[in-house]
């Protein structure tokens, strides 16, 4: 296997957002380009064009709004302006941001995306503090929104078996749907056999390459979130449907470029994220079901069934690749449904005769 297997996409997606970056940062005032400079080594490209947003539409907000920066050109507010700003300009705007209208259309935030907004700004004036460019820091006086956990949802053994025997036979699909159905099936079990058997990330599985699969060590090699190298293994299941769909893929006509994609698009393209999200919604639609299947909802049926398998936290956070152990004790360890299922009858109220 080549040592530079799979890092070809990786870095393609580091440029491709490097440069939507650097976009955003020319409508930006010029003094922002130092505060994202300092994110280089901590932040994901993905989280960097998030934070840009946010802080964008923060500043486009001031200059339309009664506040300090009423009236003024993106590119004439200078650093002295954000001591301009409190705490109330900040609440003010992620109120305004609950519901609004942007080129006649209705745009809305929850709490989750509401408290990620201020976490952007708080980065953002914390920076500025930190180094004495400012003389107090307005985002630490605006509550930081309160977020409960929802239950984890998964997919039951029944939904997960109807789910793969509907992509294998294309039962319930449309007519429209089933014209392309035989020539993309095998395509398509692999890689959600893969994803339901592995648990790996939608962005990790379209950036495979054919030599990221090692058949000898029943393993695919992924490239984490931060660029890391992780190796996992998959099981009988996700090894047959592979090998069948790689056979197929010998003959698939595929475009300069994209030889080496393990998951190719009718148009003989890597498989994008977007392209699997739809894939995934499709055959969603298949299932008796009033859960909302999503990509990620593959993983989590794979984590919490890994969980109840194994009851050892530390090797789910291992395979699913996450930093902090934590986060997975929080979803998977404490929201196990079979194991409070399983504890319905150990307490008793009255002792039997």
């Amino acid at each position: 296997m080549s040592a530079n297997s799979g890092s070809t996409y990786s870095k393609q997606e580091e440029i491709k957002y490097a440069l939507k970056l650097n976009k955003m940062l020319d409508e930006l005032p010029l003094f922002c380009s130092e505060y994202f400079n300092s994110l280089e080594f901590t932040k994901q490209p993905r989280t960097k064009i998030a934070y840009a947003r946010d802080i964008q539409n923060f500043f486009f907000y001031l200059t339309q709004s009664r506040g300090p920066l009423k009236g003024k050109n993106m590119d004439s507010i200078t650093i002295d302006d954000l001591d301009k700003i409190t705490g109330m300009d900040i609440s003010n705007y992620l109120h305004y941001c609950k519901v609004y209208e942007k080129n006649g259309q209705i745009k809305t935030n929850g709490d989750r995306a509401i408290k990620r907004k201020l976490c952007s700004l708080r980065g953002f004036f914390g920076y500025y503090y930190r180094y004495e460019r400012i003389t107090g820091d307005p985002s630490v006086k605006v509550e930081m929104p309160r977020i409960h956990d929802n239950a984890i949802i998964r997919m039951e053994p029944n939904e997960v078996a109807e789910f793969l025997d509907n992509v294998e036979s294309g039962n319930k699909l449309s007519k429209a749907q089933l014209r392309f159905h035989k020539n993309l099936k095998k395509r398509d079990l692999a890689l959600l056999t893969l994803m339901l058997g592995t648990g790996i990330r939608v962005s990790e599985c379209v950036g495979l390459d054919i030599t990221d699969v090692d058949f000898d060590n029943v393993r695919i090699r992924v490239i984490r979130k931060g660029g890391s190298e992780s190796f996992v293994y998959f099981g009988d299941e996700v090894e047959e449907a592979l090998k069948s769909y790689l056979e197929e893929r010998k003959n698939i006509k595929v475009l300069s470029g994209h030889e080496n994609a393990l998951f190719i698009s009718q148009q003989g393209k890597r498989l994008g994220v977007r392209s699997v999200e739809k894939l995934v919604k499709k055959y969603a639609s298949t299932v008796t079901t009033v859960k909302h299947i999503t990509p990620h909802k593959l993983r989590s049926t794979y984590g919490t069934n890994l969980y109840q398998e194994s009851h050892d936290i530390y090797l789910v956070a291992d395979v699913l690749g996450h930093k902090d152990v934590n986060t997975t004790r929080r979803h998977y360890a404490d929201q196990a449904d079979e194991n409070k299922r399983n504890a319905r009858n150990i307490v008793k109220l009255r002792k039997d005769d």
